[in-house]
């Protein structure tokens, strides 16, 4: 019986030990996934609201300018890609489409002195900007979180604890290339 005794406690401890290092591992990784989670729903949150403002914005500039179908077509478009998208790399390209939407609506909102003057076309253009600063806050908060969560994966000796039950990295909420570059806005109206 004695001799028993000796091996069970030692692999006793040694699953003690193992206990000891996975389980606030393991745990760790749990809080972190909940975190990139909670971050990536409220950069959703705030594409809603996006998305949510752009009809009432564009139905105020059907009303001024109804001939400017094709701008309010592409906007209503990019609306669209971004309400299919379903991953963080999918919603940025959709988000920079929309974005470039919008800005080609502001180019066209400038040959309407009257629609610049309306208090509606004002308070939807206030509020779309708020939506574009807590959007940006929402991006840089998730990606945060997400280079923080990267880290745990990729370190010791988390990087052993995320292979064993299936913990992997997580996207980046990136920009389009091409949001590197400005827009090009031209005020001569001959459209080149």
């Amino acid at each position: 019986m004695k001799k028993l005794l000796g091996p069970i406690v030692i692999i006793v401890v040694i699953i003690a030990i193992f206990a000891v290092i996975l389980i606030p591992s393991y745990n760790g990784f749990v809080d972190g996934e909940e975190n990139v989670n909670n971050a990536y729903a409220q950069v959703e949150n705030q594409l809603q609201r996006r998305m949510d403002l752009i009809p009432n914005l564009v139905n105020t500039v059907k009303g001024f300018a109804s001939h400017e179908e094709e701008v309010l077509g592409n906007i209503a478009d990019a609306r669209s890609r971004l309400a299919g998208a379903s991953t963080p790399e999918e919603q940025a390209v959709a988000n920079d489409e929309l974005t470039g939407a919008l800005s080609r609506l502001l180019v066209v909102v400038e040959n309407y002195p009257d629609l610049k003057a309306d208090a509606s076309f004002r308070q939807l253009m206030d509020e779309l900007a708020g939506t574009e600063n807590r959007l940006t806050v929402a991006r840089q908060d998730y990606n945060d979180i997400v280079s923080d969560y990267n880290k745990k994966v990729k370190r010791l000796p988390g990087s052993i604890v995320a292979s064993i039950f299936g913990f992997d990295e997580k996207e980046y909420f990136k920009a389009d290339a091409a949001a590197k570059e400005a827009p090009k806005v031209d005020f001569d109206g001959d459209g080149e």
